[in-house]
């Protein structure tokens, strides 16, 4: 048997989408609520530094991966406008709803559907750009996942992913506290879930740090490949180009 981590669990590999899916139809109702208390509503500055990075261009294509609530989605649509196309996905049907509705009722209405990072339903070299923001720490097999987002890239496309990292030395103590005693109480106390936000906090320290994520996106079939921190290193946004 397989075994891969579930925050600091060990669980069989074929298990940890059922355990992600079960987390976030617990917290999708909540979503956008929660990462403003916990953020202090940072996360709108770091996806708005995302679409900036971005640089999109009207007609450009799109593939929104994790895509959630929404966010990325609407600010990427409207920056293709109506001769481009972003494709809003999520391998969470809860989440995917959510962002949905919070889309038609902004208007938008985008192609959305469920589909696992690790087998994009899309042809080769269809995309100039494909993001993904807080999902890729959730995904079983990240370096198939990125392999994946590469194969659907045109030549010199890029991926961006936006996604918590390592914390800067002196935070660490701090951002510990705030994780571990602070964040599941405010889970608790909100969305009724304590448990999927200690998760939240686990998935994070299980990930890969900035250098070895770059790393693997190199593996992966990115000719270059950058990151920017934001706040300390809790978040990070690495940019890769498709060779």
């Amino acid at each position: 048997m397989s075994t891969t981590h579930f925050g600091f669990e060990t669980v069989d590999e074929n298990d940890k989408a059922r355990h992600v899916r079960g987390v976030f139809d617990s917290v999708a109702s909540k979503y956008d609520v929660m990462n403003d208390l916990m953020s202090g509503g940072l996360h709108r500055a770091w996806k708005a530094y995302t679409v900036m990075v971005a640089n999109l261009r009207e007609g450009d294509r799109v593939l929104d991966i994790a895509g959630g609530t929404g966010d990325l989605s609407l600010a990427f649509a409207k920056k293709v406008g109506s001769t481009g196309q972003v494709v809003h996905t999520d391998i969470n049907e809860a989440m995917l709803r959510v962002g949905r509705d919070r889309l038609i009722n902004r208007g938008v209405v985008l192609p959305t559907l469920v589909c696992d990072a690790e087998q994009l339903p899309f042809p080769d070299q269809h995309f100039d750009l494909v993001s993904v923001a807080f999902g890729l720490r959730n995904m079983t097999h990240k370096d198939a996942a990125l392999q994946e987002m590469c194969r659907v890239l045109k030549p010199r496309g890029r991926l961006l992913v936006l996604e918590f990292s390592k914390v800067a030395s002196p935070l660490e103590k701090a951002y510990d506290w705030y994780s571990f005693q602070v964040l599941p109480r405010l889970g608790k106390l909100v969305a009724g879930d304590d448990a999927s936000y200690r998760y939240l906090a686990e998935s994070i320290r299980m990930h890969p740090g900035q250098e070895e994520l770059k790393n693997l996106m190199k593996q992966s079939g990115f000719g270059h490949v950058d990151y920017h921190n934001m706040t300390g290193g809790i978040v990070a946004l690495h940019v890769g180009i498709k060779c």
